[in-house]
Formats: C-alpha cells, sequence, structure tokens
C-alpha cells in the first residue's frame, strides 16, 4: 500500500457456510476521502465493513490495513436495555474507557450538549445517531466507518448529519467510509461511490454511477427519473421519486 492509502482490499471473498456473501471485492481507502457504499438489501454492504474492520476474515483475498491504524465506527443498530439506567455521559464515558474530560466536547461538535444527561434510551432516532457518532469520534479516528448514519433520521436530520461529517473531515482529516442503502440521499461531499451487490457492479462519482446501466437495473428499473441524489446546498428535499416535498422538522 502507498502512504496514502488507509484500507485496501484485494479480490476479498467472503462466504458463510455455502453462501457467498461477497465476491472479488478489491477497493481502496485513502486518507481524508469519504467514500460511500450503496446496494441492495443483502447485496453484502455490513459484512464488508466487518471485514474491513476485522470482524470478518476474509475467505478468499487480502485486507490491508495501514499500521497503527484508528478507526472510530457507528454501527447500524445499538440496543441499550430500557431498564439500564445509562446517560449520555456515562455511555460515552464507558466507550472511552472511563475517561469523562473529553465528552463534552465532541458532545458540543456534533450538536449534542443538551444531551449530555439525559438518558439513552429517552432520545430521538437523530439524537441517538449524534450521540454514536460522538462515541466514534472519541476515538481520534484515522478512518471513520458508518454503517447507514442517517437510519432512523428524518430528511431535516439527514440534511444536517451529512453536511456535518463533511465539516468534521475537513476539520479533523479522518477519512469516511459509509454505508447506504440505496444513493437518493447521498451527500454531494462524496468522493467516490462504489455499487456493491456481492462484487462491484460500478463505481465514480454519485452522478456518474447514478446513470450506469447496473445500478438503473437494481434500483430503478431503468428509469433514471426515479433516482434523486441528495445534496446540502438545496432549499427543499425530494421524496424517493424526486418530487419536492416539504421540510419535515427535527425530531
Amino acid at each position: 500500500m502507498n502512504q496514502d492509502t488507509l484500507v485496501e482490499l484485494e479480490a476479498v471473498g467472503l462466504d458463510f457456510k455455502t453462501r457467498t456473501i461477497l465476491d472479488q471485492v478489491s477497493l481502496q481507502v485513502r486518507r481524508r476521502q469519504i467514500l460511500t457504499i450503496i446496494g441492495p438489501n443483502g447485496a453484502g454492504k455490513s459484512s464488508l465493513l466487518k471485514v474491513i474492520l476485522g470482524l470478518y476474515p476474509p475467505t478468499r483475498g487480502q485486507c490491508h490495513r495501514t499500521p497503527g491504524l484508528s478507526i472510530g465506527y457507528m454501527p447500524q443498530r445499538l440496543t441499550v436495555d430500557p431498564s439500564l439506567p445509562l446517560s449520555v455521559e456515562r455511555f460515552l464515558t464507558l466507550a472511552n474507557g472511563g475517561n469523562k474530560a473529553p465528552v463534552e466536547a465532541v458532545l458540543r461538535r456534533v450538536g449534542a450538549r443538551s444531551l449530555r444527561q439525559s438518558p439513552v434510551q429517552s432520545l430521538s432516532g437523530g439524537e441517538f445517531q449524534r450521540v454514536l457518532l460522538a462515541r466514534a469520534l472519541l476515538r481520534q479516528p484515522d478512518l471513520l466507518v458508518l454503517d447507514e448514519p442517517a437510519q432512523g433520521v428524518d430528511l431535516q436530520g439527514q440534511q444536517a448529519l451529512y453536511h456535518l461529517l463533511a465539516e468534521l473531515r475537513d476539520e479533523q482529516g479522518f477519512a469516511i467510509l459509509m454505508v447506504s442503502h440505496d444513493l437518493h440521499f447521498v451527500m454531494a461531499r462524496t468522493d467516490q461511490v462504489l455499487c456493491l451487490n456481492q462484487h462491484i457492479c460500478c463505481s465514480g462519482t454519485a452522478e456518474s454511477v447514478s446513470r450506469h446501466p447496473e445500478y438503473l437495473s437494481l434500483f430503478s428499473h431503468g428509469n433514471a427519473e426515479d433516482i434523486a441524489i441528495y445534496t446540502h446546498n438545496h432549499d427543499h428535499h425530494h421524496d424517493l421519486h424526486g418530487h419536492v416535498v416539504e421540510e419535515h422538522q427535527h425530531d
């Protein structure tokens, strides 16, 4: 790997018993890059992240990580026992080896300072996603890995979250590897998009991938008008069919 590469996959395959999850996946994650992986349900997106995180050893091929790589991970789901008395501050302190000192600063940076003493179980979807982001940032990552970070967040909240991620990348200099269910609301600042369906179907900018025949066959049955690429520069939002809709309030 060259000095700008944090993670490199070479022809990676992953099998669970007799089922192929990933096949011949090759990619690079470079410093300061925002790379988004899209694909339909069952495409292997979360499994690919787990290979990169070292949780799944590849069945075939190689996964290389730069020595000393620090990864901050924001999972797709995290369930907290509703009977457990756990404030946001305590939740983050536990994840940070008991060190409470940086918690307030990181909560302030993600726009969640007011939630510090709130019970984790009382948070809305958007609030909990920001707390999970704060948790990942406490690791001072070289690479931030996000598994569908906008899940459970309304459209306005998605806009704010994607904008925040781009700002954090610019400020702190880490790379971002993000999984999304589809390309309808991919942030404009994404440097590269990979469309995955067990193998890499196509890759490039969000705009070029949205016009690729394999993407169209997976997501829109060949109708490009069904696709609305998300940008954070608009003063309105689109629904899943590209129609303008009214903005929603925060959770």
